[in-house]
């Protein structure tokens, strides 16, 4: 029996290049092992060269989620987002700054941004972040 799991798997499996790239990041059923994603991540060589990879899992015009890996000590420098946000640390601890205060966001926390919010984020230890973003009728715009 195939179920909308194996579709997409199939449908990965089946493809290469570009075509298999977006299929995948935009099937109406996904399913993320996590931590071998995380464990993945760990083994590419951004990874290794910059001590911070990322790879987007889902990408709607509406909707989008990367999970990103980042070493002890690395940094995602002040940035806004035109959407809002939500950061999960999966794993490790962050800390996220704001213009007038510090979030922090250890293990197992979300934290919910509003749109426009300038932010950077710096890990505290070697950590895994899950970041959503949630663009408001942007598939209007589009």
């Amino acid at each position: 029996m195939t179920t909308p799991h194996s579709k997409v798997s199939q449908a990965k499996e089946g493809r290469t290049g570009h075509d298999s790239l977006a299929g995948h990041l935009t099937a109406p059923l996904m399913d993320f092992d996590l931590p071998k994603e995380i464990a993945h991540l760990h083994e590419e060589e951004a990874w290794l060269r910059t001590g911070r990879n990322s790879k987007t899992l889902v990408k709607q015009p509406d909707f989008r989620i990367v999970l990103i890996a980042l070493q002890k000590g690395r940094h995602i420098e002040e940035h806004s987002a035109d959407a809002r946000i939500s950061i999960h640390t999966l794993c490790g601890h962050v800390k996220l700054q704001l213009s007038d205060q510090t979030v922090d966001l250890p293990d197992g926390h979300l934290l919910v941004l509003d749109r426009a919010l300038d932010h950077d984020l710096e890990a505290l230890e070697e950590s895994a972040i899950l970041l959503t973003i949630s663009w408001p009728h942007a598939a209007e715009i589009d």
